[in-house]
Parts: structure tokens; C-alpha cells; sequence
């Protein structure tokens, strides 16, 4: 948890972004380590979470990091938060909480409000479109007899 919260400030104080860091940790030993990066590739995504899953899936070449931990200099935005269990986390330990982080201008709770709602009630204006020619990609998918299932 150290190592992710020096990386919160030592990157901050450098321009690669926000006040956020992360390590992936496994068995004791550090795999990855994350930092905001969004302000400096210009990806919304670049969270210090996402960044660090990223570099331990590289690291390790799997997707699958169920015998691993994450520490994170702040609790996790909905965003992060999918990724980590997407990423099958096992244990995950934050610094900051989302309140402390909103002090300081990173509001998620908009986000936190969004997601539960109904899909023609959200913030974006979001509707199904060309559903059965999608649908043809998820009738290949399930018929796929090599997939690799996640």
C-alpha cells in the first residue's frame, strides 16, 4: 500500500496525472504498479487501477489474476471497481475513499448514481439499435467450439 500511495504523489508531481496510484500483488511480491495516466496519453481510461491490471496481465500473460491483490492509493471509481472483478482480484485494499477524493474534485458519485439506473433514464441518451445484426456475432460466439471462455 506504500508503494501505491508514493506512486499517487511521486506521478502527480511529475504531470502523468492525478493524485492515484496502484500495485498488483502476488504472493507477497509486486507484479505491476499503475499510476493516473489521463491527463498525460489523454485516455479517459487510464485510471492508476486499470493501468496497473493491464501491466500485470502483460506481466503474468494470463487475463485471469484470481491469486493476486490489489492495493489503490483511493477507492475505486465504478470503472475501475468492474475491472477489478473482471480481473478476478481476490483482495483489494484502498487508501482514500471516493468521499475524500470528491474533497478534491474527483467526483464519481455521479457515475455511482448512473449505473443503477434505467438505460432511458441515464445522463446519455442511449438506445438498442441494429440488435438482431448483433445478435449474429453472439450466435458465432456460442457456437465457437475453441473459445477461450472469461
Amino acid at each position: 500500500m506504500r508503494r501505491a500511495i508514493a506512486l499517487s504523489l511521486e506521478k502527480m508531481q511529475a504531470g502523468s496525472g492525478g493524485p492515484f496510484g496502484a500495485v498488483i500483488a502476488r504472493h507477497g511480491e509486486i507484479v505491476a504498479e499503475g499510476w493516473n495516466q489521463v491527463t498525460s496519453s489523454n485516455d479517459p481510461t487510464a485510471h492508476a487501477e486499470v493501468v496497473a491490471i493491464r501491466r500485470a496481465c502483460a506481466a503474468l500473460g494470463r487475463f485471469d489474476l484470481s491469486d493476486c491483490e490489489i492495493y489503490t492509493s483511493c477507492e475505486p471509481c465504478p470503472m475501475c471497481l468492474g475491472a477489478v472483478y473482471w480481473a478476478r482480484l481476490q483482495r483489494m485494499r484502498f487508501g482514500n475513499t471516493r468521499q475524500a477524493a470528491a474533497a478534491v474534485g474527483f467526483d464519481d458519485e455521479f457515475l455511482y448514481r448512473e449505473v443503477p439506473k434505467p438505460i432511458t433514464e441515464r445522463a446519455i441518451p442511449t438506445t438498442q439499435f441494429l440488435a438482431d445484426e448483433a445478435q449474429v456475432a453472439f450466435d458465432a460466439w456460442a457456437a465457437k467450439p475453441d473459445k477461450v471462455p472469461y
